[in-house]
């Protein structure tokens, strides 16, 4: 009688994690470090002039440029790479200072518009100057005309990469 244990499935050995080189983790922390300031620059900017963070001034933008300044909730959450429930709120409180309105959508009877009113357009044209030159004054002014059209390149290779495009994706506007 063979009393030899059966052999077991053979295993992979687990792959090692590529982590990142010194240099990579450097531009990682850079990248994050800066992110985090950009924003935090640009909300406090917006706050101070404008009483809003820099994410509603982003949804009275995307709404100002849209045609009749009115777009879709699901649109507007797309645009803000936002969740619904998060755009709710934010326009929840857009409404409330009389800058957006909802309108329900005539050919969906579960869909609503989000309306820029004509207090919202004020506000921007009110705000847009602050805002922009708090924009250059972080980003733009610190580097060269190269070092611009580089970032550019980069980061719409980022964006792209982090599109899904695939039916199905894990998109913060389809939750």
């Amino acid at each position: 009688m063979n009393t030899a244990p059966a052999s077991a499935p053979e295993q992979k050995p687990a792959e090692e994690p590529r982590w990142l080189t010194a240099e990579e983790q450097r531009t990682w922390r850079f990248y994050l470090h800066a992110t985090y300031l950009l924003e935090d620059h640009l909300d406090r900017q917006l706050q101070r002039d404008a009483g809003m963070p820099h994410i509603y001034y982003g949804l009275l933008v995307a709404l100002a440029e849209s045609p009749r300044r009115r777009l879709r909730m699901t649109e507007l959450a797309m645009s803000a790479k936002i969740t619904r429930s998060r755009l709710s709120h934010a326009v929840a409180r857009l409404e409330k200072n009389g800058w957006v309105r909802r309108e329900d959508c005539p050919s969906d009877k579960r869909g609503q518009f989000a309306v820029l009113t004509e207090e919202g357009v004020e506000v921007l044209r009110r705000t847009a100057p602050g805002h922009v030159e708090a924009v250059r004054q972080a980003l733009f002014d610190r580097l060269s005309p190269e070092q611009q059209k580089s970032l550019g390149e980069i980061m719409e290779i980022i964006a792209e990469g982090l599109q899904p495009s695939e039916a199905g994706a894990d998109l913060p506007w389809l939750r």
